[in-house]
């Protein structure tokens, strides 16, 4: 038994399960710790053995069987390996994305696949602008009504206040000089 300082270490001379050290198992320098534990999706689905370097294993992985699957319905798996491997690993990723969903919209419009997607997309953008260009000149109509409604309505008062001052009533035809009504007969009923 060694001490050195606050830590203690047993060493034994007969190998046994319990007393064998708990580190993992450490590898040399230069060959790298295997990632994959099982056969990814597309060596799976192909019943093939997945090799140490397979394309597709960092793409799809052995959780997601489905995306490798629509994948090679549509475009097969010798296509997509050639591709990949046409492409710079940096962009892998993303035409394999691309390829899962051209693969999804081909399942759901075997016609036009995504194409199909997008103008119907573009259909729709256009429709709103029409419809959103529609309702602006209804709303600049509306103001342009209320403007004008605004102005012969200032205008109507402005008139009438005009005609108020230049005619001033006459009350004193009504009443003499002592205050009293007069000249009641030329009056018309309020009821007849």
């Amino acid at each position: 038994m060694e001490c050195s300082g606050d830590t203690t270490t047993t060493r034994s001379t007969t190998p046994s399960s319990s007393s064998l050290p708990q580190s993992p198992p450490s590898f040399p320098p230069s060959a790298p710790p295997p990632v994959i534990l099982s056969p990814c999706a597309a060596c799976k689905i192909l019943r093939r053995r997945c090799a140490e370097k397979c394309v597709l294993a960092p793409y799809f992985p052995p959780t997601e069987p489905l995306k490798f699957t629509v994948a090679h319905r549509i475009f097969g798996a010798s296509n997509i390996t050639k591709l990949l491997l046409e492409l710079p690993e940096f962009q892998r990723a993303d035409a394999v994305s691309s390829i899962i969903y051209e693969a999804n919209a081909r399942i759901r419009d075997p016609v036009y696949g995504s194409t199909g997607a997008i103008y119907q997309l573009q259909k729709q953008v256009s429709e709103l602008q029409a419809e959103l260009a529609k309702t602006q000149v209804e709303l600049f109509n509306m103001q342009r009504q209320q403007a004008n409604l605004l102005s012969s309505v200032c205008l109507e008062m402005s008139q009438h206040q005009e005609n108020m001052l230049q005619t001033p009533y006459e009350i004193s035809n009504y009443f003499n000089d002592d205050g009293y009504l007069c000249n009641t007969t030329s009056w018309e009923p309020l009821w007849t």
